[in-house]
């Protein structure tokens, strides 16, 4: 994140974001309540609320909506 985040910013929000889809099918896969992407989706836009450094990359793209 440190180059790229200098030097091409522009290339590293699609991986960025690609890392929030895989933490969403993580989260859905884990919490068998929160199976569906919404309530996965509203749990992760929670824990970024609540704790915005918790992963490196939620200082720079925070989880969407699908």
């Amino acid at each position: 994140m440190g180059y790229y985040g200098a030097f091409y910013i522009s290339e590293l929000y699609p991986v960025l974001r690609r890392i929030n889809t895989y933490l969403l099918r993580w989260v859905m896969n884990k919490y068998r309540n929160r199976s569906t992407w919404k309530k996965a989706t509203r749990m992760l836009t929670e824990a970024a609320d609540r704790r915005p450094r918790f992963f490196a990359h939620w200082a720079w793209v925070k989880p969407a909506a699908r």
